[in-house]
């Protein structure tokens, strides 16, 4: 593999045996918002050969204060497709495949069989979605790294990457963690924070299901996002 000369500062660093191992590699995230969007941006800047995203929704404006491919001209935009088209102008070699669907417990296991990656990022917010990423992935002997809670925080720096049993403070880590021993999963990697949830300061509002909405910020889920693409560049890449 020669690689081009926009990766030469990142073949630089890593090597070029590492670089053909990310090129031949195929990564599957699942939700392109303010985790997720930053975890697809590194994956395709760090040279990975593949990556699909999985997003049912649409951009909104309550997306542009943390959303790296929320702009005005993405605005009910879908995410996915967004997110694929990115990709492809940051590096048109990469294979990059939109899923404009919200995952289920049903069809979370067909996205993968789809894709065949070899590795899964669950960027989502809900529990029963998360729990079908992972159990899916699980099954199919697929490693996957799933985010706990960035919401309401202000403290990037508390983020670590644990396996997901030694979790704490995190408020959906642990109803994760109780719901994982109770399938008899585990050897789950799990970005958290030890940092204690803030109150909202200002105005609490709801989603268009009724579901109350954590306040955010513009570094905080960038953060997040930017520490599990590494770390799955790191796994794929060997280094």
């Amino acid at each position: 593999m020669q690689p081009k000369e926009w990766q030469s500062r990142t073949t630089a660093l890593v090597g070029l045996d590492a670089m053909e191992r990310l090129a031949q590699s195929r990564v599957l995230v699942f939700g392109a918002g303010g985790v997720g969007g930053y975890i697809v941006e590194a994956l395709a800047r760090g040279g990975v050969g593949a990556i699909g995203v999985v997003d049912g929704d649409v951009f909104a404006p309550s997306n542009l204060n943390r959303q790296i491919i929320a702009t005005q001209g993405t605005l009910g935009q879908p995410k996915a497709e967004i997110a694929a088209r990115r990709i492809k102008e940051i590096n048109p070699d990469c294979e990059a495949v939109a899923y404009n669907l919200f995952v289920t417990a049903e069809n979370a296991g067909e996205v993968l069989d789809l894709f065949r990656p070899d590795y899964v990022a669950d960027a989502i917010d809900t529990v029963t979605c998360k729990l079908a990423i992972i159990t899916a992935a699980k099954e199919r002997g697929i490693p996957v790294i799933t985010c706990m809670g960035t919401g309401n925080k202000l403290d990037p720096s508390r983020f670590r990457i644990t396996d997901i049993s030694k979790t704490s403070i995190c408020p959906l880590a642990k109803v994760m963690r109780k719901k994982l021993r109770e399938r008899g999963i585990t050897g789950v990697m799990a970005l958290w924070s030890d940092e204690e949830p803030l109150k909202p300061q200002g105005l609490e509002h709801e989603n268009k299901n009724g579901r109350h909405v954590p306040g955010s910020i513009s570094y905080v889920p960038p953060v997040a996002g930017l520490m599990i693409a590494g770390y799955i560049l790191r796994q794929l890449g060997g280094f």
